[in-house]
Parts: structure tokens; sequence; C-alpha cells
């Protein structure tokens, strides 16, 4: 017994010995090696939050001071209406109370939602930080506003419900004087990388240890402006978080869907196709906005059918979910939010096997089935999941071969399924749906677990 615990151990340490001695160099061609951390493939779905001093207003999206700056019609009167004439939107930040926000009630929410991780903005491109930032001095949610470390009190409650905490932040910033300077200067200067963004990045990562750092605002300038990867090779070599943390692909002008850890390509990105690279689908509940707006009507979010049907298809092809939330200023998510944050919640606790820890099959739609796409487990288990229950109560395989069958079962349920092959061919698989109770067929989305012959 002592000899088989010495020799785990000694695996253990070896296995971590690799990992930590794994130096990474501050150029793209060492940076794009670095594994991916499995805890992300794994997880499938995250929350993404967008909050900020935008959420005051309220109005249009969360780019709503530079739409009003840009002097977008329904922005300028939207302000003459409602504010008066030498309004700036620094004055929005003492409104930015969060009074009601309860963030146990967040972490609760977003577990039962059946995510695995939670992305917070941490800094939009306005600049105002959630945290007390040494280098945004009074333009932060502790000196102006609710007075509080929102990061931190999210990152506390979130980790102690088991799931990961990430990170939004953005590079650039709309109205800072130092950025404008060097976007003059054709970013030929970085004094605005070497004075602010650098060390709030650093600042952000030592004292919060995300999980998942998500970069944003790349495009305007070359990665060698923003030092991205000296930056990255310190996270990945010297941070706290060097050997867990995982980033996207926005770096700089140029490394969109083509540089960095996994792959986002744009917002909403679902390639309906499998990816050579691990990717995510970055995207809203609300059709129009990221930030919470109050002039959205029903129509403008997405139905708890069409939130399930992306993130089957998105999962099927390789890629992770992020599903974003924009909270009032006042700290709560809107009804429609949670509702369907718990919908998805309940949907996965029975299909939940089907998307957890897979992989994508060789197939991903299928040939015959159009509303039908597919995952895998092991060697043997295939998913079926089709996308809303079928009106004769059947539906065809093209890509299951009845011959190869061993079982098949619903999800959710005992009751027999009974399938037969199509007699041209003796190659696909008809599925005939068992008897399902009325409480029993709105799931919005059916699985059928495919257990292959050995």
């Amino acid at each position: 017994m002592f000899g088989k615990i010495s020799l785990t151990i000694l695996l253990i340490y070896y296995c971590l010995s690799i990992v930590s001695t794994n130096h990474y160099k501050a150029d793209w061609t060492s940076i794009d090696k670095r594994p991916l951390p499995e805890w992300f493939d794994e997880a499938k779905i995250g929350i993404f939050i967008h909050w900020g001093v935008f959420s005051v207003p309220s109005f249009g999206t969360e780019w709503f001071w530079h739409s009003w700056s840009s002097h977008y019609k329904s922005y300028d009167e939207f302000m003459k209406k409602n504010y008066r004439p030498d309004f700036t939107y620094a004055d929005f930040a003492k409104d930015f109370t969060t009074e009601l926000f309860d963030p146990i009630e967040w972490a609760s929410i977003f577990n039962k939602s059946g995510a695995r991780y939670v992305v917070l903005t941490s800094k939009h491109h306005e600049g105002y930080t959630l945290w007390p930032s040494n280098y945004s001095f009074n333009w932060n949610a502790k000196d102006v506003g609710p007075n509080k470390d929102l990061v931190g009190e999210l990152a506390t409650a979130i980790r102690n419900v088991s799931l990961r905490f990430g990170l939004y932040h953005s590079l650039f910033e709309w109205y800072n004087p130092l950025y404008l300077r060097d976007k003059k200067n054709n970013f030929r200067t970085d004094d605005f990388v070497k004075s602010k963004i650098r060390p709030e990045m650093e600042e952000l990562v030592n004292a919060y240890h995300p999980d998942v750092l998500w970069s944003d605002g790349e495009w305007e300038a070359p990665d060698t402006y923003w030092k991205s990867t000296d930056f990255l090779a310190w996270l990945y070599n010297e941070s706290p978080v060097k050997d867990r943390v995982v980033v996207n692909d926005r770096w700089g002008k140029g490394t969109l869907c083509k540089h960095g850890g996994y792959f986002t390509c744009q917002d909403r990105y679902n390639p309906g196709v499998l990816q050579t690279r691990k990717w995510e689908n970055a995207m809203t509940l609300d059709k129009q906005s990221w930030g919470f707006r109050r002039e959205a009507i029903l129509e403008d979010y997405l139905t708890i059918e069409e939130l399930i049907y992306t993130l089957v298809k998105t999962i099927s092809c390789g890629g992770n979910i992020l599903i974003n939330v924009g909270p009032t200023k006042y700290g709560k998510l809107v009804p429609i939010f949670e509702e369907r944050l718990e919908q998805l919640g309940s949907w996965l606790q029975i299909n939940g096997e089907a998307i957890y820890e897979t992989k994508p099959w060789h197939r991903q739609n299928d040939s015959i089935a159009s509303n039908v796409w597919y995952t895998q487990r092991g060697g043997d288990t295939v998913y079926a999941i089709t996308l809303g229950y079928p009106k004769n109560g059947t539906i065809i395989l093209g890509d299951v071969h009845y011959d190869q069958i061993e079982s098949i079962q619903l999800l959710g349920t005992d009751k027999r399924v009974r399938i037969s092959p199509i007699k041209a061919t003796h190659n696909e698989t008809v599925i005939e749906f068992p008897d399902l109770n009325p409480n029993d067929k709105p799931r919005y989305a059916f699985t059928f677990k495919i257990h292959y012959k050995q």
C-alpha cells in the first residue's frame, strides 16, 4: 500500500513539475502553443455580465457614451428630454448605486442555470472600473457610485457555489486623454499602455485570480502597442493563475480568430460547423444589447427555445456558450433574465449529460434530420439532440446506423423507445418517440442517448 501511495505522489509531483517548467516566450509562436486548460472545454456554459455606468441611462446599448458623443439622433433626443443641458456622462456615475445588489442571490441564480463559469465586466470601454483600481482615480466603484468593490464581492459569492470566476477587461478607453494622445501619434507612443493598461491588468489578476481573462477593445491598435505577448508571457509564466487561466483572442488589431487562447472571432459567433480550434459563442439574451436597456420589449429577448437551440448547435460544433445578462443600475437581474436562466437549468438537469464534458461527434448536424445535432461521450455513446417535438412522433436519423445500435434511451423518461431501419437502405434509423404526458412535451429539445455495439 505504501508503495502505491508513494508512486502516486511521485507521479503527481512529476506532472506538476512539467506544468511549472513550461516557459512561454513573448511571441505568438510560443504563446499559441500553450495548451488550453481542460476545465474550460468541459464546462461548456458560462454567464456573461455587462454592468457599469452605462446601466444608469440604460438606453440603447452599453455604448451609450460613444453613441451620445457621436450625436446619434435617438440619444440626443433622449438626453434633451430627460436631462439638463450641461449634463455629462460622468454625472451618471453617482446614480450607479447598486443598492439592491446581492452577490449571493446572483450566484444562486447562475448556479441554478447550469452554468459552470461567470465572466463579469471589470471595465468596459468607458474606463470605469468595478473594483477600487489604483489606476482609475475617482472613476471606479469604490470612489464614486456604489462605494463598493463589486468585483471582489461577486468573486467571493461565485466561488462559494463552486463556479469559476472570470473577468472581462477592455484594453482601450474611448475618451482617456492618454489613449487619445497615443492614437493621435498613430500608436508610436504607448504612454497609455505603460501607465494605465499594463499595471491595471496585473493589478486585476493579482487581486482577484480570475480563471478567465476576457480581453476586448483591441481593434484600433496592433498587439505590439498593447504589449500583448509580453503580458501573456507574464500571465502564463509568473502570475498566480498561470496554470489554470484561460484567455480569448482579442489582443490587438488582427489577432481576432488568429491568436490567443480560445477564439471568439466576432460577437455572437456560431459558425454551425466544427472548428479546428476551441471557440466560444459570446451572445446575449437581449438580441440588441449587452447592457440592460429600459426600452426593450418582450420580442427583443430570446425565447427559451431559441436559447437552447443556440446552445445545442454551439456545443455540437465544439464551442462553449457565454450567455450575457445586463443587470440594472440598482443591482437586480430583471425577471425575464432570471426566468430564461431558470428554464435553461431545468432543461440541463435532464439533458446535461449530453452537454457537459462531451466532445463533437464525426457528424454535427444530421444529414436527414436537420433539427438534430450530435455530441458524444467516450467511444460508444452518442447523443442525438432534436430541437422540438416532431409532429408525427418520429424522426429519421441519417447518420445513426440501425445495425450498430446496442440500445437507445430518451433522457428524462424510462419509457420504451422504438427504433427500426429504413427498409430501402437498412443504414438510417427511424426513432419513435414514447408516449409522453402533456407535462413532458414542452421541454424545448429532446435527447436520445445511443449506445453503440462494442
